[in-house]
């Protein structure tokens, strides 16, 4: 693997590993908020905007210095993918010190094999993966229908088993009304006391139908830092996804099965074009899901 600052080279670089899969780090850099107000659209994108996560058979990852949470995304088709370490991790094995959460986001079925324990994730299923896991291989339950997996990692201090939440199994929290276009479903599946791990948290939101907006009257957390994945959404569809102190707002304009890196410092809310979906992955000091600061939307500007 080599690593790349992400406003030096769009798209990273792509590094032949063993068995000639390819693997793409690019790593973002933590921004101050007194910059981040003075950003043009393309810096905001640059510094933020993670694209491109799911090519067939290449291991896509982006490392970001807020908190050293690992984005990825996963599409084997001829080829079972793997996780290794090096130097830019600095460990033997990817998670020597790490954990990580794993959704497949398709209706094809993904498996993942952990030290000999084989996962099947069906559509939207979970799988938590432990600190200390060896040896791991994502392949196509058929290799004809590839899946699509989206992935979050995080240091880890501690060892959890590992384990598979299904959609179905998933903690579900309805928030939101028709009146406010926010009607929606949270689904936790890495949260204290239903997944235990170190500090990643991870779940998926679904809004109902004709309901657009996500997080608003929004909020910051200090004490951890969130990623969002949007996807569910047609090639036209967009999702404006608003960042920024709440006195200094701005927005960067969002595809399908795009991921934005939100700073501890930042807002993350956002209205579409039309209903979505989202993944929120969150790590830091805290994993208590309510641990957040409301904004006064006489504040938000």
């Amino acid at each position: 693997m080599a690593l790349l600052h992400g406003t030096e080279l769009e798209g990273g670089a792509l590094i032949l590993i063993e068995r000639e899969i390819i693997m793409n780090l690019k790593v973002y850099y933590g921004t101050h908020p007194e910059d981040a107000k003075h950003f043009t659209t393309e810096r905001l994108r640059n510094e933020y905007l993670l694209q491109n996560l799911f090519v067939p058979d290449v291991v896509n990852l982006s490392y970001s210095h807020n908190d050293r949470i690992i984005v990825g995304g996963f599409m084997p088709v001829k080829e079972a993918l793997t996780l290794t370490g090096g130097k830019e991790i600095g460990a033997d094995t990817f998670f020597e010190r790490r954990e990580g959460g794993m959704i497949n986001i398709s209706a094809n079925d993904g498996v993942v094999v952990l030290d000999g324990t084989e996962y099947v994730l069906g559509y939207q299923d979970c799988l938590y993966i432990g600190r200390g896991v060896k040896d791991i291989s994502i392949k196509a339950k058929d290799a004809a229908k590839p899946p699509k997996l989206y992935f979050n990692s995080t240091p880890a201090h501690h060892d959890y088993p590992s384990k598979l939440i299904t959609l179905a199994d998933a903690n579900k929290v309805h928030l939101g009304s028709p009146e406010q276009s926010n009607k929606r479903t949270i689904n936790q599946y890495i949260v204290p006391g239903f997944c235990d791990s170190c500090q990643l948290t991870m779940g998926m939101t679904i809004l109902d139908e004709c309901n657009m907006w996500n997080t608003m009257p929004c909020h910051t957390h200090e004490r951890r830092m969130e990623v969002y994945f949007y996807f569910d959404m047609d090639e036209n569809a967009r999702v404006f996804h608003l960042m920024g102190k709440p006195d200094e707002t701005r927005h960067i304009v969002m595809a399908n099965e795009e991921a934005v890196i939100s700073p501890s410092w930042s807002i993350h809310s956002g209205v579409g074009t039309s209903r979505y979906t989202f993944i929120w992955g969150m790590c830091g000091e805290n994993q208590v899901f309510t641990d957040m600061d409301v904004c006064d939307m006489k504040d938000v500007k």
